[in-house]
């Protein structure tokens, strides 16, 4: 009698599961985007959140929860219900705020549901317009010369543009006064009006200004250079050897999310990364879709996970802490 209940139980739950995901979604979903607007990663929010609404006909809405290098945003979807409404976006952060952060309010591994892969977007080394350099090289010397007076921003602890500064001036060998922003966006405001000197930022956000001539680009951390900027040089070409920084993206949702839902919500970003309008609008911005292969929870998952193997050390050495 007792496993005759059970069966039942199971058929029935599996019964529910299925019809909810047959019916999901039925009302719009939230896409958390731990940055403000603007920002780079908000940029490719906004333009996933297009191609993945037509795909599931429903409204994708994004929500900026901003705050503490991302954590707050990444909290908010760890701790949201797991019905499929609340989703993640989140960058290389996720991998770092493990070791940035001695406190976390969730588990980066057991907190979330990895969908896949979205997006690898590299990052470049740009400054002011008034900066006397004209090249690299020039700014290598000016800024090792200037040292002591000069300032790099960057969209707040953790965040991409925090740990591009990190390598970057690890492996000049050079310290600079660091300037902390609550975001990208309110960074390059500063710098285009010459608060400060310069900064390490992604594509998505610099490549329009870098057409416009607002700033001056000294660099791309990528091996190979951007279609959308043919003309800036990579950082290794020009001497900074074995230099590279790509932002990865990856989109989550909360644990216990169910696998129907899921699958869903995986094939929707299939269809995204294979979506040519999505690919060219990235390609403008300087980034490019993932291969289908990676945009898959497995692939999200041990790449994260090799990730946070890989920053763990360097921020130890560096001996940053968030908090």
């Amino acid at each position: 009698m007792f496993n005759r209940l059970l069966r039942v139980t199971c058929l029935s739950l599996a019964f529910t599961a299925g019809a909810w995901a047959q019916d999901y979604p039925t009302k719009s979903i939230y896409l958390v985007v731990p940055f403000a607007a603007g920002g780079p990663t908000d940029t490719l929010a906004r333009n996933l959140a297009v191609t993945l609404g037509s795909t599931l006909k429903q409204q994708i809405i994004i929500d900026n929860s901003v705050g503490a290098g991302g954590t707050v945003g990444i909290s908010k979807v760890a701790h949201a219900r797991p019905d499929g409404y609340t989703l993640l976006l989140m960058h290389i952060g996720m991998s770092t705020s493990p070791a940035l952060y001695r406190k976390l309010p969730y588990d980066t591994i057991n907190d979330f549901e990895p969908i896949g892969q979205v997006a690898d977007v590299p990052m470049t080394l740009i400054a002011k317009k008034a900066m006397p350099a004209n090249n690299f090289k020039d700014f290598l010397t000016y800024a090792k010369a200037n040292k002591d007076k000069m300032s790099y921003g960057n969209a707040g602890l953790g965040a991409a543009s925090h740990l591009c500064g990190l390598l970057f001036m690890s492996a000049i060998q050079t310290d600079f006064t660091t300037i902390p922003y609550k975001g990208t966006a309110p960074a390059m405001t500063d710098l285009m009006g010459g608060q400060i000197d310069f900064m390490c930022d992604q594509t998505t956000n610099t490549t329009q200004q870098i057409k416009a001539g607002t700033v001056k680009a000294y660099g791309v951390t990528s091996k190979t250079r951007v279609a959308s900027l043919p003309d800036v040089p990579t950082l290794d070409e020009q001497g900074l050897k074995g230099f590279e920084v790509v932002v990865w993206h990856g989109l989550y949702a909360p644990k216990g999310t169910p696998k129907p839902v899921l699958d869903k919500l995986n094939a929707a970003l299939q269809a995204a990364v294979k979506d040519p309008t999505f690919k060219t609008r990235l390609a403008e911005l300087g980034a490019e879709p993932v291969p289908v292969a990676k945009a898959t929870p497995d692939s999200l998952r041990s790449f994260l996970k090799s990730e946070i193997d890989k920053w763990g050390p360097i921020i130890k050495k560096a001996g940053v802490y968030a908090d």
